[in-house]
This record gives C-alpha cells, sequence and structure tokens, in this order.
C-alpha cells in the first residue's frame, strides 16, 4: 500500500493511492477507517508522507561509501537525529543557507515507525515499521566539518526532503538506490550494501530513546556524495517506492 499526506481544499488529509490513480482518503490517520471519498492523484498537492517527531539518522551505513572514504566499517550504528523542523515534501524547495559555502545531497530509503517502539528485539522491530520511503539528508558540509559534530550543518529547515508516499510491505534486502542531479546520476546502489540493516537499527535505536508514531528512521548513504548549486533539481529514487524530487533555492529568494 502506498499511504500518502496530502492537501484537499487546502485541508490536510490522510490517505492510500489507488491503482488506478484514486486517493482513499482515511477518517484521521494511517489505519483508521476509510471513508467515501476519493480524489484525483494528479489534483491533490502532496505533503511529506508524515510530521516526525524526530527523525533518528545514521552515519556511514554503507559499505561502498566506507570504502569511499578509505574508513573502518564500524563497529556499531553512528547515531544523530534531525529536528522534525527540518522536514518538507515531495515538490518543496530546498532553501541554500547563506551561512554555508556547501551543499551536499545524501540519498537514503527510510522507515516510518507504526506504533510506539521501546527496547524491540531485531525479530520484533518489522512489527513497528509503517513503511518505507525516500529521504535526502540535505548536509552543510563545511558547517558539519568547522563544528566537529553534526547538528547544525543537518538541522536548517528545509535539510530533511521525505516522499513522495510511504510503502509498506517492502522486501528492503535488495533495493536499487539512487540520485541524479540534473539529471545525471550521482549515486548509485543498492541496500545489500547496508553495513547494518533496517530491522537492526530500529531495534537498536529503541534500547536508546523511544520512537513514536510517524518518526523517522534514515539508513546513511552509499558512495557518491557532492555538492549541490542553488537552481539544480536534485532527485532521490529507491526501487519500489518512486521518486522524490526537490529543487535548490537560495535563502533571499525563498
Amino acid at each position: 500500500m502506498k499511504y500518502v499526506r496530502f492537501l484537499h481544499n487546502n485541508e490536510m488529509k490522510y490517505g492510500a493511492l489507488e491503482k488506478n490513480d484514486l486517493v482513499v482518503e482515511f477518517e484521521k490517520g494511517y489505519g483508521s477507517d476509510s471513508t467515501p471519498h476519493r480524489h484525483k492523484f494528479k489534483e491533490l498537492k502532496l505533503l511529506s508522507p508524515c510530521q516526525p517527531s524526530k527523525i533518528v539518522a545514521v552515519g556511514l551505513n554503507y559499505s561502498d561509501h566506507a570504502k569511499e572514504l578509505n574508513m573502518a566499517l564500524p563497529s556499531e550504528p553512528v547515531l544523530f537525529i534531525k529536528p522534525g523542523t527540518s522536514v518538507v515534501g515531495p515538490g518543496d524547495n530546498i532553501i541554500y543557507p547563506q551561512s554555508s559555502k556547501q551543499l551536499d545531497y545524501e540519498a537514503e530509503i527510510a522507515a516510518v515507525i507504526r506504533k510506539t517502539c521501546r527496547r524491540v528485539s531485531v525479530e520484533n522491530a518489522p512489527d513497528y515499521i509503517l513503511g518505507y520511503t525516500c529521504f535526502n539528508d540535505i548536509t552543510a558540509r563545511d558547517l558539519q566539518n568547522k563544528d566537529g559534530q553534526w547538528t547544525r550543518a543537518k538541522s536548517f529547515d528545509t535539510f530533511s526532503p521525505i516522499g513522495p508516499w510511504i510503502v509498506s510491505g517492502l522486501d528492503t534486502a535488495n533495493l536499487k538506490i539512487e540520485l541524479k542531479l540534473n539529471g545525471q546520476v550521482k549515486q548509485d546502489s543498492s541496500t545489500a550494501n547496508l553495513i547494518f540493516k533496517i530491522p537492526m537499527l530500529v531495534s537498536f535505536i529503541s534500547q536508546v530513546m523511544t520512537l513514536l508514531p510517524g518518526d523517522v528512521v534514515t539508513t546513511g548513504t552509499p558512495a557518491g556524495v557532492g555538492p549541490m548549486n542553488v537552481g539544480d533539481t536534485v532527485e532521490v529514487t529507491v526501487e519500489g517506492i518512486g521518486t522524490l524530487k526537490n529543487i535548490i533555492k537560495g535563502e533571499l529568494n525563498a
């Protein structure tokens, strides 16, 4: 199932995309009863498919990226958090802040949490996942290098594009993940190269903090990370999910 969050008559709604390009509307959130209302998908404004209280991200989690950086594989996941205020949806602009001189893309697959998750096992972790979506971990690389830690570089408004929807029931063991910048492929890998698989990540994080419904666990980026400029179009595509497309805008023109 493809879960979507959208605007209809300037009101936020939750729904699911049907095969005939209609969206069935839910009464409340994902998992609630469906209504009789159907909307033409092409007439809707898609929003980010979730509104997380937090995004828990993982650094250096692809073997090809570690090789590219000539770094040893980590013995356990390296975590950092991005705020919910950094989220934007498909088609929204990514704002290049004036305080940065190097803005990088990082294509990722992300898991969206379905129900409150605390101290779960690896085996039970999939039960807590609503589904999967595309994610772009926008990073002010120069600020990251300057600070020596990652909060400022990862947390600007618009630095967490998510979408276009959440796909449930997806086998994430070996999915192609790709990023295009202005139509040119920059990242091309597979989730088979993940060092720590998604159920392990959800379990590991849940030993540290409680994950809430709608929270996002994003899983690291493969080789090929690089810079973007104002006016660029960036697209993250994950096999079985779809494509998340955003445009880079200057802060003064936002």
